[in-house]
């Protein structure tokens, strides 16, 4: 659908001292996105010391439940409320609901330092808070890029966009690093750390933004809120239950309440859709699907994500439960190196994202989008190729072009969108991407390691048994080990916890060995050298996924066409 090219440029508002409104409206919400991005990953990072300071054990049941809610509560509520939080902005001011958003985050984080409680109190505690957390965010995401749209022209928007999207998705990277070394320190930290960060930014904000839109008129889609959260909250939770074990298998794709989630899940987001095409204010406006820019773009955001959501889960899983620990380093250390060694990731992302944002508002999007998800994709072929002892500079190679896709492919596909979608639509709009990245990221981390389970479920447990009986264990110890799911022992060693010598250690079996042979099986390299094959042959099955994703967004990126002549034509500016 071809729209007129706007003409009119932003007006030069001043803030306090001098410095031009949209100036102060980018750092502020940088801060902003930052924060909350950070916050999607610093716990995955952090999720060993965690684990230890709460005391639960890893390998206890149910207790990998608590694990998955911690690293997907968040990311859920994001993806459940950003529209409507975008649409509450549309209508009752976008500053008002972006700096409320600060305060509630900076309120939850603090919750979460001073949890009280331990072990399944401690990580009820934990998930509730970041639930908290999360809405604060959504609060976050959902406006940032609305109040940048409307401060700048047109012809700075790629770069402030850039910019923006930049921070977003270095945010979720960066929180790698930032986890690692905070809870080296102290797991409470890790929260900590976002308190003075978000009181800093809520007074910030109150004192400096406001509103320069104008406000659309209209009232909340309630049954449209409940039938989409509820509806996206279940398939989700599915999804993620599906890669618990269940009645003797690895997986739980046969449980009932599994398959009862992802059916009910999708019947409500049917009835979501038909109850959008008949209210008068809906939440998501879905003509917005009938210009070319939004819905190709959207479906690039989502198709983007799952490639690239998956990557970080299956990168630190590698890096601490394999390739660390056959270089010796001690599996409680694993957390801190993991985030180093995956520094190239962040800084490809970071040298590409504010260059392409800048060279788009001159030459346009296509040529950034396309040749981004291009190399994204060639990363992901290559990493596949990569043996799983793998040499550490061909992998940095590899994740560093990874980053430079990712950064190249961002902020001009954003602003893209941004621009296409009318003034009084953008916090709608702005929250409809941000449901589509979010949903993508936890589907990915779903999807991925269910496909990595599946692969290792088939060889793990004959390679434990055989490498268990080799160092004379016996073989009422060696079957015990070996029938655990591999879902257990595999988030036991990204834990930072040993697995082999965790799981023998009750039995006694550990004392009746010899002395060379338990110092064999309880050392860093053991596990690792009998995961690694089959973890490998996962790897190659989400690697080829994670390609064919991110090749799907460059061809969306190539059907868009030239999106210089699809800008909407802002009427109050």
């Amino acid at each position: 659908m071809a729209l007129t090219v706007e003409r009119a440029q932003a007006p030069q508002q001043q803030a306090g001292g001098g410095i031009p409104y949209k100036w102060v409206a980018l750092s502020n919400t940088t801060l902003g996105i930052l924060m909350a991005t950070v916050n999607s990953s610093i716990v995955l990072i952090s999720l060993p010391a965690i684990f230890r300071g709460i005391g639960l054990d890893p390998l206890a049941a149910g207790n990998v439940s608590y694990l998955l809610w911690l690293l997907i509560g968040y990311m859920l509520v994001t993806a459940v409320l950003v529209v409507t939080l975008g649409r509450l902005g549309d209508i009752y001011g976008r500053v008002r609901i972006y700096n409320a958003g600060f305060a509630v985050f900076a309120l939850a984080s603090a919750a979460l330092a001073l949890v009280p409680f331990s072990g399944g109190g401690g990580a009820l505690w934990l998930i509730g808070f970041r639930v908290v957390q999360g809405i604060g965010g959504s609060m976050l995401m959902a406006n940032s890029t609305a109040i940048l749209t409307d401060a700048f022209p047109v012809h700075q928007r790629g770069m402030a966009l850039g910019i923006n999207q930049v921070a977003g998705i270095a945010g979720s990277f960066l929180g790698l690093v930032v986890g690692g070394v905070l809870s080296e320190w102290d797991w409470r930290a890790v929260f900590w750390v976002s308190v003075p960060l978000g009181a800093l930014g809520t007074l910030w904000a109150y004192r400096s933004l406001r509103e320069t839109s104008q406000r659309g008129s209209g009232r909340i889609d309630w049954w449209g809120n409940v039938t989409f959260g509820t509806g996206l909250t279940v398939l989700l939770a599915g999804i993620t239950y599906g890669i618990q074990p269940y009645g003797g298998h690895s997986e739980g794709w046969t449980n009932p309440w599994v398959d009862a989630g992802i059916i009910g899940g999708l019947v409500l987001l049917a009835a979501f859709l038909a109850i959008e095409r008949r209210v008068k204010d809906p939440m998501f406006h879905l003509e917005l699907f009938r210009m070319r820019p939004f819905w190709t773009g959207a479906t690039g955001v989502l198709a983007g994500a799952v490639a690239r959501g998956g990557l970080q889960f299956m990168l630190i899983i590698w890096l601490q439960g394999i390739w660390l620990p056959l270089r010796g380093y001690d599996y409680e250390r694993t957390p801190l190196w993991a985030g180093i060694f995956l520094l190239p990731l962040t800084v490809g992302f970071l040298v590409a994202g504010p260059v392409s944002g800048y060279l788009s508002d001159k030459y346009g999007a296509r040529l950034f989008t396309v040749g981004g998800m291009s190399i994204m994709a060639l990363s992901f072929l290559g990493l596949l190729l990569l043996p799983t002892d793998f040499p550490y500079l061909g992998f940095a190679a590899l994740i560093f072009l990874n980053g430079v896709g990712a950064g190249l492919y961002t902020a001009p596909n954003m602003t893209a969108i941004m621009n296409s979608v009318p003034p009084t639509q953008r916090g709608a709009s702005a929250g409809m991407v941000s449901t589509f990245q979010n949903s993508g990221m936890v589907l990915s981390m779903g999807v991925f390691f269910s496909l990595l389970i599946a692969g290792l479920a088939g060889s793990l447990p004959g390679s434990l048994r055989s490498g268990l009986l080799a160092q004379g264990v016996s073989q009422k110890a060696a079957d015990t080990v070996a029938g655990l799911p591999p879902v257990g022992t595999v988030f036991a060693s990204f834990l930072g916890y040993n697995p082999v010598g965790s799981l023998l250690a009750p039995t006694g079996e550990l004392q009746r060995l010899p002395a060379a042979a338990r110092e064999t099986v309880t050392g860093t390299s053991f596990f690792p050298h009998l995961v690694s094959g089959p973890f490998h042959d996962g790897l190659v099955v989400v690697f080829v996924l994670a390609a064919v994703m991110a090749a799907t967004a460059g061809v969306l990126a190539w059907v868009r066409g030239d999106t210089r002549e699809h800008v909407h034509q802002d009427a109050h500016r």
